[in-house]
């Protein structure tokens, strides 16, 4: 699961070939993929999301995976975590997802932690990533990773699912607006979310588009933009996002969309 010292630039002959297809992007090329080696990604849950999330992650060759989630693997979680197994049942879901992508791809540095994200921790889990995947699945845990991300001002890509609805925003602290401002009020009732495996498999793949774009500074990134998907009449829709000037967070402290 190593990697070459950051000080060593140049691509391996067998990243050459790992890498081959995404390498005849202009937008990626060599340069481009040694920023991808160089990148920091925090993946805050390792579930229905974050699950997919990690695997594209680690394809696409990212360097330093940090996978957070203090659960174990339940029986009912099989439906769309996709790492975890039947024989992983009991187990920690980082230990369980960092065994099988260190398998996928011996080059990128998985850091698993079984922690569960509080206010305690959250900053300390952010500071120096170049961007954060938002797989948790609890607005409370999302708005700490909110607040966390923009003390720091690290990127978040949120991403929430239900049944077979999606969603899908890039955070970019003092340019978007926050997750607060999108989310004032809290949720009512609480409860298992219905969902079908292949929901959070689509929109996890979404937010590593997001994330490639911006570690590699390319594209058009959802920042100020919603994107919402429906599995059911496959359709997908973009909303414009403003920010709250009352936002306990932010305070409104972005260029409007």
């Amino acid at each position: 699961m190593s990697r070459r010292p950051g000080n060593e630039s140049a691509l391996t002959r067998e990243e050459l070939v790992r890498y081959e297809r995404q390498l005849l992007l202009p937008a990626i090329g060599p340069a481009g993929q040694e920023k991808l080696r160089q990148a920091r990604v925090v993946v805050a849950g390792v579930g229905g999301l974050g699950c997919p999330a990690a695997v594209y992650l680690v394809c696409a060759g990212v360097g330093h995976l940090v996978l957070v989630d203090a659960d174990a693997v339940e029986l009912s979680n099989l439906n769309r975590q996709i790492l975890h197994w039947e024989e992983d049942i009991g187990k920690k879901k980082v230990l369980s997802a960092a065994g099988k992508l260190g398998r996928l791809n011996s080059g990128v540095r998985l850091e698993p932690l079984a922690l569960r994200i509080g206010e305690a921790n959250a900053e300390e889990l952010v500071r120096g990533a170049d961007l954060v995947i938002d797989a948790v699945d609890n607005l409370e845990t999302r708005l700490l990773l909110n607040r966390a991300c923009y003390r720091a001002s690290v990127p978040l890509i949120h991403g929430g699912i239900s049944g077979l609805l999606g969603e899908v925003t890039t955070i970019i602290p003092g340019k978007t607006p926050c997750l607060a401002c999108l989310f004032p009020k809290p949720p009512k009732g609480k409860g298992p979310i219905p969902v079908v495996g292949v929901t959070p498999g689509l929109v996890a793949t979404l937010q590593v588009m997001e994330a490639l774009k911006l570690l590699l500074g390319f594209g058009e990134p959802l920042a100020g933009r919603m994107l919402y998907v429906n599995g059911e009449t496959m359709t997908f829709s973009t909303v414009a996002l403003a920010p709250r000037p009352d936002c306990p967070v932010c305070q409104g402290d972005s260029v409007a969309p």
